[in-house]
């Protein structure tokens, strides 16, 4: 069974951020100017799934990110932790993304939050 929100918030105040490894959960698509549509499932279960598609209704929810989220996203592979994604971040757009580690740890907190990704640390614990 999935972790609830307040337990996924209780698992990230106990890890040392900088050292963890995020990945993915959903698809994406990337557009030509490199931005990332993150592709998130309406309904899980069957029932719902072809409710939804004789309705003829979108079965998904499309989140769009902007330059950095996009960046970040692309980053999120399972082997790099935070400190990594933070130095590729600098050398792409050096003083633009400044406080880095602030911003990057904001965010990922933000698409754990929500259930967008997950970390292999924390994927031992409570998965």
């Amino acid at each position: 069974m999935p972790l609830s929100f307040y337990e996924r918030r209780r698992i990230l105040k106990k890890v040392n951020y900088m050292e963890i490894t995020p990945f993915k959960i959903y698809d994406e698509e990337v557009d030509s100017n490199g931005r990332v549509t993150i592709i998130v499932p309406k309904f899980k279960k069957e029932f719902a799934i072809n409710i939804i598609k004789q309705l003829g209704k979108p079965m998904n929810i499309r989140i769009k990110l902007d330059e950095f989220g996009s960046e970040v996203w692309q980053l999120l592979n399972g082997n790099r932790n935070v400190t990594a994604i933070c130095k590729k971040l600098v050398e792409k757009f050096g003083d633009k993304i400044q406080p880095v580690e602030e911003r990057l740890t904001k965010f990922l907190t933000n698409l754990y939050l929500q259930g967008y990704i997950s970390f292999n640390e924390i994927k031992s614990e409570g998965d």
